[in-house]
């Protein structure tokens, strides 16, 4: 116990001290000023190039996006995710140290060169991330907190990073096992991660992107806006266009929908309605409805028995 009590204390104290260095310190590597940046950057195109014409640059949630921009991108760390992620990790390491595996490598890349191993990184996460995303869709629970991201009803670049924390907690779970079984010899993905942020807010962007051929490798607005569609055609009811960076994995496995560009989508939730508006409500919500869904089972169960 003591030992998880020091990496817990180490989590915190690590993290504030990395934290502090990335405010403090602007640089070429720091994810702080490249999200102000790029948040900055694209909203200005938004304002300047909107592609729906009669959303008005302070649109609505704005500010609200903007908070769990840096809630999910820093904030949560902070608070919590890293001292959680730290101990899980340490738990699961001792777990494998009962059976005397030492570490899960099982595919060493590291004799690649770097650029190529960053290549391999991108694509192998965003093909683990677009299979966790359609989980997010299909399985019952997972949705209740992937709900957060889609009860936005006006698109903006900050929607990008509206989502419940529970779902770091899912994508980093799925992710660590798959991705610690391959030996890469690199420590800097900064260059993934700037990558996969500015994608993901250009695709949730108020703009007109045309694609062209990249449609079909690259995810961009007028394909995204169709997956927070408020009503689902019959063909997809567990919703389409999974890809994150890359749309080439809806192609390939027939979860593409775009029958064309509409700038006039309605989108959000189906019961919108009822789903929480503030920050607070948003995140208790789908823990509300995972309890309220088990005590329903039980009672059937007992009543049918």
């Amino acid at each position: 116990m003591e030992k998880y009590l020091q990496i817990i204390f180490g989590a915190y104290s690590g993290y504030w001290s990395y934290f502090v260095h990335e405010i403090l310190n602007p640089s070429w590597h720091n994810y702080f000023y490249w999200l102000v940046g790029a948040s900055v950057f694209i909203w200005g195109l938004e304002v300047r190039f909107p592609w729906r014409k009669n959303q008005p640059p302070i649109r609505q949630d704005f500010w609200l996006d903007a908070f769990y921009l840096f809630w999910n991108y820093f904030l949560f760390s902070l608070i919590a995710y890293n001292a959680i992620s730290m101990v899980g990790v340490a738990l699961f390491k001792d777990f494998l140290g009962l059976f005397g595996i030492a570490n899960l490598v099982a595919i060493r890349v590291a004799s690649l060169p770097g650029w190529l191993q960053l290549v391999l990184i991108f694509v192998l996460r965003d093909f683990m991330q677009w299979n966790i995303h359609r989980l997010l869709h299909r399985v019952p629970w997972m949705w209740e907190f992937h709900k957060v991201h889609h009860s936005t009803e006006a698109m903006g670049f900050a929607a990008l990073l509206r989502y419940h924390w529970m779902e770091n907690v899912i994508y980093r779970a799925l992710e660590y096992i798959p991705l610690a079984m391959i030996g890469f010899g690199i420590s800097d993905f900064f260059i993934v991660h700037t990558f996969t942020l500015i994608t993901g807010q250009l695709g949730h962007a108020n703009l007109y992107l045309p694609m062209g051929p990249l449609k079909y490798i690259f995810n961009g607005p007028q394909m995204h806006l169709w997956h927070h569609a408020k009503e689902l055609p019959d063909a997809h009811p567990a919703g389409f266009n999974y890809g994150i960076t890359l749309s080439v994995w809806d192609y390939i496995f027939k979860t593409n929908y775009w029958p064309h560009n509409d700038a006039h989508l309605s989108i959000g939730l189906s019961d919108s309605e009822h789903f929480p508006k503030a920050f607070v409500g948003q995140m208790l919500r789908p823990f509300a409805r995972i309890i309220g869904n088990l005590a329903n089972s039980r009672k059937s169960t007992s009543t049918k028995s």
